[in-house]
């Protein structure tokens, strides 16, 4: 079974793809979202993402990342984010309830 620090690793390791730098990583307990990125540079991951496949986990942590580079969800956010995982518009991106 996958934990914690498997998550923050494979965040560091695209991190470092992304040339972005967080402030910190951290896996808890998410009950609305999937992850987020605060203004400060703090990425926080769903504890629940561990259940989750791969390609999943790596899309809401490049989407988290690339926050720290584009605030928005815009057309440049969109294009980075299609640059680094071409499939994302074919993940299931339902929302935690």
């Amino acid at each position: 079974m996958q934990n914690a620090k498997y998550l923050r690793h494979r965040a560091d390791s695209w991190a470092k793809r992304l040339k972005v730098s967080p402030r910190s990583i951290r896996v808890q307990q998410m009950t609305r979202k999937w992850g987020s990125c605060s203004t400060l540079g703090t990425v926080t991951l769903a504890a629940d993402l561990l259940r989750c496949k791969d390609s999943f986990q790596d899309f809401v942590i490049v989407h988290e990342l690339l926050h720290l580079r584009v605030p928005n969800h815009g057309r440049l956010f969109k294009a980075l984010l299609t640059a680094h995982i071409p499939h994302w518009r074919t993940l299931d991106l339902t929302r935690k309830a």
